[in-house]
């Protein structure tokens, strides 16, 4: 369903295009609505080629024109965008922001104005349409501006909402899980090569294998135990694998994993905002 709202880009990188991607293949916004911004002038051509969106160098004339805007910059230099669009930001505008990391205190304190924020964790996955986002409403940020939140990262993947404090357990599980998959996935090819496999054999069954059991998983709604065992007979080749995994470490090493990532998120907060002190 069409928000029909005026959307601008401040950044126009690899997420960014995967949200105006999907928005427009979704119907949720036609080209002529959203507007797209960044300091290489090369992205533009390319995005009014692709998409027929608007562009331009101004981040603060895409404030100007739009109504919800999003923060598609690096973390790194959100407090010189936050200074650059803050006079042109008001009570009237919806800021959605995707820097991992820059907690909705630290960009209240630059914008001012009671300005209504929605900070959100969307991941890679998103450049397929099949990414996992979670939301968070700032304290002016109404339940309307949290579904207009949503109903962009729906049109490229899931979404969940999640109170603030938990957005850093969310980049250490989905955030960050990707990469974690991605290591999965050249370990079993790897492991297939050493059994004989052809690498791209391998590397394509052991990539089908991971999309298939995450489908079956979302698809049936089991839980991920029964839906192990159903592969698991008795003395057979599942339950041999199963006990070496086990026996390696795997399951602590995933929450290791998430756990350590999510602490890390933390930190990376924690001076962002000392930083904005």
């Amino acid at each position: 369903m069409p928000l029909g709202k005026s959307i601008a880009f401040l950044g126009a990188g690899n997420m960014a295009e995967a949200l105006v991607k999907g928005l427009l293949r979704a119907g949720v916004a036609e080209p002529r609505e959203i507007v797209c911004s960044d300091r290489n002038e090369a992205r533009g051509p390319e995005l009014i080629q692709r998409y027929g969106v608007n562009f331009t160098r101004s981040n603060r004339e895409a404030v100007e024109r739009c109504e919800l805007i999003v923060l598609s910059v690096k973390p790194q230099v959100m407090n010189k965008l936050l200074d650059e669009i803050s006079p042109v930001l008001n009570d009237k505008k919806l800021v959605i922001s995707i820097a991992a990391g820059v907690p909705i205190a630290a960009i209240e304190r630059k914008v001012g104005h009671g300005v209504r924020i929605v900070r959100t964790m969307p991941n890679t996955p998103a450049l397929v349409g099949a990414g996992a986002t979670a939301l968070s409403a700032g304290e002016h940020a109404t339940d309307d501006d949290l579904r207009q939140a949503r109903a962009l990262f729906d049109a490229i993947g899931k979404t969940a909402v999640v109170d603030e404090g938990l957005l850093d357990a969310v980049t250490g599980l989905s955030g960050s899980g990707p990469a974690y998959i991605f290591l999965i996935i050249e370990a079993l090819s790897d492991a297939g090569v050493k059994v004989g496999l052809p690498r791209a054999t391998a590397q394509e069954l052991a990539a089908q294998t991971v999309l298939g059991s995450a489908k079956l998983l979302i698809d049936t709604g089991e839980h991920p135990g029964r839906l192990k065992d159903q592969v698991t007979s008795p003395g057979g080749t599942a339950i041999a694998g199963l006990h070496t995994l086990e026996s390696g470490g795997l399951r602590t090493t995933l929450m290791d994993a998430v756990e350590a990532a999510t602490r890390r998120s933390r930190e990376l907060g924690e001076k962002f905002l000392e930083k904005d002190d």
